[in-house]
């Protein structure tokens, strides 16, 4: 057992070099095992991470973030992987262009900053099966994984996760529950309806798929029902959420809910929906307004909730990024979860706010 010197009752403090002497390794050895570094064999992994342990050492924390700063500054040719795994099912109803997913662009940039490169590896592409893909990442030493579920068959829910640290993004994966990172789209309903109310809108409807919903947790639809018990029984519109998810479907079934329940200002897509609008020869935002449930760059000119997917794809990468530096596996017991607050966009396709 390692002995250290401390002053009166004090429990002496476990150096770096303390557990390198007791591992029997040089002491940039344990420096690399503690920062996850690929350069490290299993076995070595193993002896210092248990000594460790046993010892009871604790970094120090300030030392740890200035030694991660000089390593950001460093140009490395090799960089370890965090792998981002979708779901390549061309023929799955949520590769419609009414769905939207995290930029695998947003996930590198972050990534980066901690000194990883982001890879994107696809489940279904050329009978890839989750316990392949699983085989393959430990093959080339990628421990770090982030889930982005976007198809009804979920195969990424087949996915060994014990051998990895990982993430996801929003609740599409419900089983297995890891930590996750999502936009809180219960803020982003009450802001939308506080800004449609601002605007002398009276009769605001909500009309998305299911799929949305639940991979939001029924955020969408928790929220829109408090906001509906808030506003006189006259001005209260039903849900409409459809029940296919591929939205070619559902002209018929939006045209009769609009029909029958009459809204003036409608939380929705931004695809099909303006061209149903069109054929019931209803003008936005002369006759009716139209939010975008979920805003991008793409939709200019627009009013909509910009769920701020960037910072989605950060935190799901900080996630990951600390499981990594803490050598933590598997599905975890308490499931960390972190949600980002959208943001309002202003847009043509509503009334403007009157001014004082």
């Amino acid at each position: 057992m390692v002995t250290a010197t401390g002053d009166g009752d004090a429990p002496p403090k476990v150096s770096l070099q303390d557990v390198a002497r007791a591992a029997g390794v040089s002491a940039m050895t344990v420096s690399r095992v503690l920062h996850n570094s690929p350069k490290v064999s299993m076995k070595t992994r193993e002896t210092v991470m248990e000594v460790a342990r046993q010892l009871n050492y604790q970094p120090d924390a300030h030392l740890t973030r200035m030694m991660h700063l000089v390593r950001g500054r460093k140009d490395s040719k090799v960089r370890a992987v965090i792998a981002v795994i979708r779901e390549s099912l061309p023929q799955d109803e949520l590769h419609d262009p009414a769905y939207q997913y995290v930029s695998i662009k947003d996930i590198q940039k972050r990534a980066e900053q901690h000194g990883y490169h982001a890879e994107e590896f696809w489940l279904g592409r050329d009978g890839m099966t989750p316990g392949r893909l699983a085989d393959i990442l430990q093959a080339r030493g990628i421990e770090g994984i982030i889930i982005s579920p976007q198809s009804s068959q979920m195969k990424c829910a087949q996915f060994d996760f014990s051998r990895f640290s990982a993430a996801t993004f929003g609740y599409g994966l419900r089983e297995p529950s890891l930590h996750r990172s999502a936009g809180n789209m219960t803020l982003g309903i009450h802001r939308a309806t506080d800004e449609l109310n601002a605007r002398g809108y009276k009769r605001i409807g909500l009309a998305i798929t299911q799929w949305v919903d639940k991979r939001a947790e029924s955020a969408y639809s928790g929220a829109m029902l408090h906001y509906q018990e808030g506003v006189p029984k006259k001005n209260r519109v039903p849900l409409l959420l459809f029940p296919h998810n591929d939205l070619r479907k559902c002209g018929e079934i939006f045209s009769s809910w609009v029909n029958t329940h009459r809204p003036d200002a409608i939380i929705s897509f931004d695809t099909h929906v303006p061209g149903w609008l069109k054929k019931l020869g209803l003008r936005v935002p002369e006759d009716i307004g139209l939010v975008v449930h979920d805003w991008t760059d793409a939709m200019s000119g627009m009013a909509g909730i910009h769920q701020r997917r960037e910072h989605v794809a950060s935190a799901a990468v900080d996630l990951v990024a600390t499981q990594l530096l803490h050598h933590e596996r598997g599905v975890p017991e308490v499931p960390r979860q972190i949600l980002i607050p959208p943001a309002w966009v202003d847009g043509a396709s509503i009334r403007p706010l009157k001014g004082p």
